[in-house]
């Protein structure tokens, strides 16, 4: 079967002696680590129980690897979970004009920031409007940069609640059946030239940026956690390309799948190698930048108020103080290993996936087969 590290390794070097001058380190690092990933070493694990064994093999851990981040996406998507409130959300989709993607390229922590923030402050100052939603929204912020056939397509996905908390901090405001803010796209392009000639003083962009028609849709996206889950699935931890869609490399081309909208049906592009790699790691991220950011009620400066909504909306009552946190003594407070209680930590590892009891612990370890690059 064809991956992804099999092209890089493939084509990786000679793109590198044609590029490497001008490739920022993030597209460097990526193809180093993209190449090595699986070849870093790993270990043995055996169940404490049934004393099954497990053979894992070490990760480069490079966000834009698609073997990597499994066990960490489903620990993010379980604490997204506990922190989702009982109420309707909406799936609002900003997609910039063709003219501004050059300068995106360009500059991309500051653009791609800009973009992120403009379409979510532009959410919760709409929204707080009491001809719409009348309260502060909470926003999820994601951005995307890539079509099905890897062509460069900024845009962000934003998840919404259906409903914000007003003034008071007391009172919530339910959103319309089906309907969240009006004339979105118009204010996302304002905040956007406010915050970017902010952050980029001597950048000018094209005029026909400001002329253009920015393309917002704002989709109803279901009630409860499930709903919230699909959307996190899908969105904030994909990448620009997975593994199974490859299907086929030869020494000078790449063919992988894609899903053509319009004709609803998949289709097989066919492209260079280089071609390819040049797609693929124009949507490697700069080292440090958030794809994922909070607004509204969702931001961490909230977090107190947010689990005050989540409990009154999850009993269904009106919102009020936060409940007084568990004193220190409680009885049923379990003692930690650390205060000197005697109780024995539990042992390291992971839960069996063959028996569900026992836990995997090492028993094992072997070296990479290849130094890693610096």
């Amino acid at each position: 079967m064809v991956d992804v590290a099999d092209v890089f390794r493939r084509f990786g070097p000679s793109y590198q002696a044609a590029h490497g001058a001008s490739m920022p380190p993030s597209h460097r690092r990526a193809i180093a680590d993209i190449q090595a990933c699986r070849a870093l070493g790993g270990h043995l694990e055996r169940c404490t129980a049934c004393g099954a064994e497990v053979h894992r093999c070490h990760s480069c851990r490079n966000r834009s690897c698609p073997k990597c981040h499994g066990e960490q996406t489903r620990a993010w998507l379980d604490k997204r979970q506990a922190e989702m409130l009982a109420c309707p959300y909406f799936h609002v989709t900003v997609t910039v004009p063709e003219e501004l993607r050059a300068a995106l390229r360009r500059h991309q922590r500051d653009g791609y920031g800009a973009l992120m923030t403009a379409a979510g402050e532009a959410i919760v100052e709409l929204a707080r409007d009491p001809r719409h939603v009348g309260g502060t929204v909470g926003v999820l912020a994601v951005l995307h940069t890539w079509t099905q056939q890897l062509h460069f397509h900024p845009h962000v996905h934003c998840l919404v609640t259906g409903g914000g908390l007003g003034e008071d901090g007391d009172t919530w405001h339910p959103a319309r059946p089906g309907f969240l803010v009006p004339a979105l796209a118009r204010k996302v392009r304002g905040r956007f030239r406010a915050v970017f000639e902010k952050r980029c003083p001597g950048v000018s962009l094209p005029a026909a940026v400001w002329r253009t028609p920015w393309v917002v849709h704002i989709t109803p996206w279901g009630v409860g956690e499930q709903a919230v889950l699909d959307y996190l699935a899908r969105y904030v931890f994909r990448i620009a390309l997975t593994d199974r869609r490859i299907v086929g490399l030869d020494d000078e081309t790449v063919s992988f799948q894609y899903r053509d909208r319009k004709a609803g049906r998949s289709r097989i592009c066919r492209v260079p190698g280089h071609e390819f790699l040049r797609r693929y790691l124009q949507h490697v991220l700069p080292k440090g930048f958030h794809k994922v950011r909070y607004f509204g009620l969702w931001h961490p400066s909230r977090r107190s108020q947010a689990t005050r909504v989540r409990h009154a909306l999850r009993l269904d009552r009106p919102i009020g103080p936060l409940p007084s946190p568990e004193p220190q003594g409680a009885p049923d407070r379990q003692p930690s290993p650390e205060a000197g209680s005697g109780t024995p930590s539990p042992p390291p590892g992971r839960p069996c996936p063959r028996c569900r009891t026992g836990l995997l612990v090492v028993i094992a370890r072997w070296t990479p087969m290849r130094p890693r690059a610096p």
